[in-house]
């Protein structure tokens, strides 16, 4: 086969071209320490990298919501905590004033004023706010959940947060299930079963059913107390405590009259009304404690999920690593190899481009 001048010096040129473009490509590794740069280096490992790195900027997006709903479930269950220890000194007052042995008509006065400010208080922990939401209004985050007077100005709305793809969780609980004793029978995570809002027309038609049920609970109340007929201050405690919630069929209790009527029958001086109190405290403490025990539930599912996302962020990143990262001592391995090539190029080159005719021709 005959080699002409031309053959050799495209030769030449071809090799350079390919040595210095592997060192041009090895000294870019090095300096990035990744081995894919563009999606051409490798095409399939580019998009597995692309992939993990987009769901760990979503399970990071995960992270936050359950950090936010953390906080949220905790400062509730606070303020529960709180709630919970308020009813059970109130129980002790009535304790010390249910019997002739250890309280009297002066000291009954006392205790009523006590009575008054855990009323307070206990409106207070209803109307807590965790930056600028009310913790207990529902949806009406912007509005205080109850009135001076015990009256729930709320709704029943569940503030759902997305902590996992296809699965939310309730990050409040409503203060008429708490304070009001509306059932508790929902422990906040979206089932199967229920429809969650996917766009604004659902939202508004979920908002509006939200609101009929609200005013038909109202009805029923005023039906079920306009029915009933004037009763005396205990009387009317204990039909409000056997009340049940029309749309879970639950029995609650009304933690703001039950403290009211405490209040009334020790400024009246009614043994009577003080003793049948106690076993509507029990029930509005159990009542309390219950609402605790959905919003640890729901923080024990929270941080389970917390640790699964963290594992699953390590894991892409882990992934992403391999399949991206470059080998630094294999690298450098290979720029020296590479420069030994070049070298030996550059001195063989010379060699096979060799005077020609034309050189001579002057």
């Amino acid at each position: 086969m005959r080699i002409a001048d031309k053959m050799a010096f495209n030769q030449v040129n071809q090799n350079l071209a390919k040595n210095r473009s592997d060192m041009a490509d090895l000294q870019n590794q090095a300096a990035t320490q990744k081995r894919i740069n563009k999606p051409s280096d490798d095409p399939l490992a580019s998009a597995r990298v692309l992939a993990a790195r987009t769901e760990e900027r979503g399970n990071s997006q995960f992270i936050k919501n359950i950090n936010n709903a953390k906080s949220f479930l905790e400062f509730t269950d606070q303020s529960l905590g709180e709630l919970s220890d308020m009813l059970v000194r109130a129980k002790e007052l009535a304790v010390q004033a249910a019997s002739d042995a250890s309280g009297n008509s002066e000291s009954r006065m006392v205790t009523a004023s006590e009575i008054g400010q855990i009323f307070n208080q206990s409106v207070a922990v209803g109307n807590r706010k965790l930056g600028e939401r009310y913790v207990f209004s529902g949806y009406k985050t912007q509005t205080p959940a109850f009135t001076p007077t015990g009256e729930y100005q709320g709704d029943d709305g569940d503030m759902k947060i997305q902590t996992q793809k296809d699965s939310f969780i309730a990050m409040n609980v409503a203060g008429n299930k708490v304070f009001l004793g509306r059932g508790l029978s929902e422990d906040g995570i979206v089932r199967q079963t229920q429809v969650t809002p996917t766009n604004v027309d659902d939202l508004k038609n979920f908002q509006n059913h939200e609101k009929e049920r609200v005013e038909i609970n109202k009805e029923i109340e005023a039906n079920f107390i306009q029915t009933r007929g004037p009763a005396s201050v205990s009387g009317r405690r204990n039909d409000l405590s056997d009340q049940k919630d029309p749309v879970t069929g639950g029995t609650g209790v009304n933690i703001f009259t039950t403290l009211k009527d405490l209040e009334i029958s020790l400024r009246t001086n009614d043994k009577e009304g003080i003793q049948a109190s106690l076993d509507t405290l029990d029930d509005a403490i159990s009542q309390v404690v219950l609402a605790r025990s959905e919003v640890g539930s729901r923080i024990m599912a929270v941080n389970s999920t917390m640790d699964s996302l963290q594992k699953a962020v390590v894991d892409n990143k882990v992934t992403a690593s391999q399949l991206e990262d470059a080998d630094v001592f294999q690298v450098i391995s290979d720029i020296n190899k590479t420069d030994s090539t070049l070298k030996a190029t550059l001195e063989t080159s010379g060699k096979m481009i060799q005077p020609s005719l034309l050189d001579f021709l002057r």
